[in-house]
């Protein structure tokens, strides 16, 4: 079977059987992972809405490790602004944050529903953040987003009255080293479990989103191919608001599959200038995520134009929802996945990533780095090792030791 403009043998050999087939499923595990949300929204809303009910304010923390992590970073400003008014304080924090950092993020006076997000379920920090956020947060409630349901946070959660868990598509557990299908998926629940429109809405934006991304995947992988395979050994992802996040992930996964071997960094596009510009010069390729809210693509335009005429720049790719002259005018590449209904960037997010996840792909094969298992020596590992945990102690407390 042809995946990602390999065929079977090409997958065996550079070692990219797992990694191609999992970015390639994606439309359809997302499919999946709507009904499962559909299915499973009604009791997960309640069971918000009675801790909501219980307390004047609550927090809601949305905690993770790398990837994972990053997806509670990528929904956040969405979430912020559909939960405004309602008596909640939203936050990202990672769970190494949360680990190493207790006394910092968890308020033990503070009602709090931690939403884990996990592919295995079985990362040391995953774990840990919950244990400790029992033990010192006095009404403590939790959700778990796993795609593992025999990980350990999903059975050791699941018939726990104060926790709800839901197992993404099996599909959606990424055998790769790289989390792909995984991150999307537990993106895709998240907005699906606080979506505001109908969910039919939700659902008809979905199969546009779906359309769009197989377009992708049968007609743009030639021309990420030839871009995988050109000249730099720099590459920066630009995006404003929710594609900061993804900026973040598309770079880990680059820095992630190619062991190292290329220098990544992302920023806002109105942050690149302060600092991180210094990273610019002939070896340096620049991919912009272009929103799709007219103010604030014009702060991703300005940055866009003043770069296209720097003299000392390596090649610009835009990737857009829709068709922009201008954008199309001042780039190297112009990638438009026609999502121009799409009102809401988050939307983009699905089709957006999968540029990143093919680039990284096979950026890892053209320098002859298996993207299945791209650390051998062990240096990093699908599932985190090498994690101790110590117990917490609280010095406002006599004895202080949290077990």
């Amino acid at each position: 079977m042809h995946l990602l403009g390999l065929d079977e043998l090409e997958q065996r050999r550079y070692g990219a059987i797992h990694t191609s087939k999992e970015i390639a499923q994606q439309p359809d595990v997302w499919k999946e992972t709507f009904e499962i949300l559909r299915r499973d929204r009604d009791e997960i809303i309640s069971f918000i809405k009675e801790v909501k009910d219980k307390y004047k304010q609550i927090r809601i923390i949305l905690t993770g490790a790398g990837t994972s992590a990053f997806v509670g970073e990528t929904i956040m400003p969405y979430l912020k602004q559909t939960m405004n008014n309602q008596n909640i304080i939203l936050e990202s924090i990672p769970t190494t944050d949360i680990v190493s950092n207790p006394h910092y993020y968890l308020d033990a006076a503070s009602p709090t529903i931690m939403i884990s997000f996990a592919r295995s379920g079985n990362s040391p920090e995953s774990l840990a953040a919950i244990h400790l956020a029992e033990q010192i947060i006095k009404h403590f409630y939790g959700i778990i987003l796993t795609c593992n349901k025999d990980g350990l946070l999903a059975l050791g959660k699941r018939n726990d009255k104060k926790h709800r868990v839901i197992t993404m598509p099996q599909e959606a557990n990424d055998q790769a080293f790289a989390m792909t299908s995984s991150f999307t998926s537990m993106l895709l629940s998240t907005l699906v479990l606080f979506h505001t429109e109908p969910i039919q809405e939700v659902e008809k934006i979905l199969d546009d989103v779906i359309y769009s991304s197989h377009q992708i995947l049968k007609n743009d992988v030639k021309r990420i191919k030839e871009l995988a395979k050109s000249d730099f050994s720099k590459v920066v992802y630009l995006g404003s608001g929710i594609f900061q996040g993804l900026a973040r992930e598309s770079a880990l996964k680059l820095l992630e599959l190619t062991s190292g071997k290329v220098s990544v960094s992302y920023e806002t596009s109105l942050g690149f200038r302060h600092g991180p510009k210094s990273i610019l010069d002939k070896e340096t390729m620049i991919f912009i995520y272009l929103s799709c809210h007219p103010y604030t693509k014009q702060y991703d335009l300005d940055i866009l134009k003043e770069l296209y005429y720097e003299q000392n720049r390596g090649r610009i790719i835009v990737i857009s929802s829709q068709q922009d002259e201008v954008a199309k005018k001042h780039c190297d590449l112009f990638f438009n996945i026609n999502l121009q209904n799409a009102k809401e960037d988050l939307y983009l997010t699905f089709p957006y990533i999968l540029y990143a996840q093919i680039f990284a792909m096979l950026r890892s094969i053209h320098l002859g780095i298996s993207p299945d298992n791209p650390s051998p020596l062990g240096v990093v590992n699908r599932v985190v090792e090498g994690v101790s945990i110590y117990p917490f102690v609280d010095k406002s407390k006599e004895g202080g030791v949290v077990k």
